[in-house]
């Protein structure tokens, strides 16, 4: 599995959220809503999700092992700092 496309859509107002992502995978299959966070220990990211009927939040779509979420995390990562970066100059 590669990533093929990272798209970063950073959010104006304060708080801890920062950006919402949209990558592609292998050319084929997109995952939206994406978020960036800002948290106690830094950034990371949130996969997409709703809210069930018990009121819980349930990932909609997600990586199965931590290798892969550490992967996408990365990435996306990176792609949020170049888009910061590009931001203050």
């Amino acid at each position: 599995m590669q990533i093929t496309d990272v798209r970063v859509r950073k959010v104006a107002k304060e708080g801890k959220l920062k950006a919402v992502v949209s990558i592609t995978i292998d050319d084929e299959f997109v995952v939206h809503d994406i978020k960036v966070i800002e948290g106690e220990k830094g950034l990371f990211i949130a996969m997409p999700s709703k809210k069930a009927m018990d009121g819980e939040y349930r990932d909609i779509a997600h990586p199965i092992n931590s290798d892969t979420r550490e992967r996408i995390q990365t990435m996306i990562l990176e792609k949020y700092q170049v888009a910061a970066e590009e931001e203050e100059v």
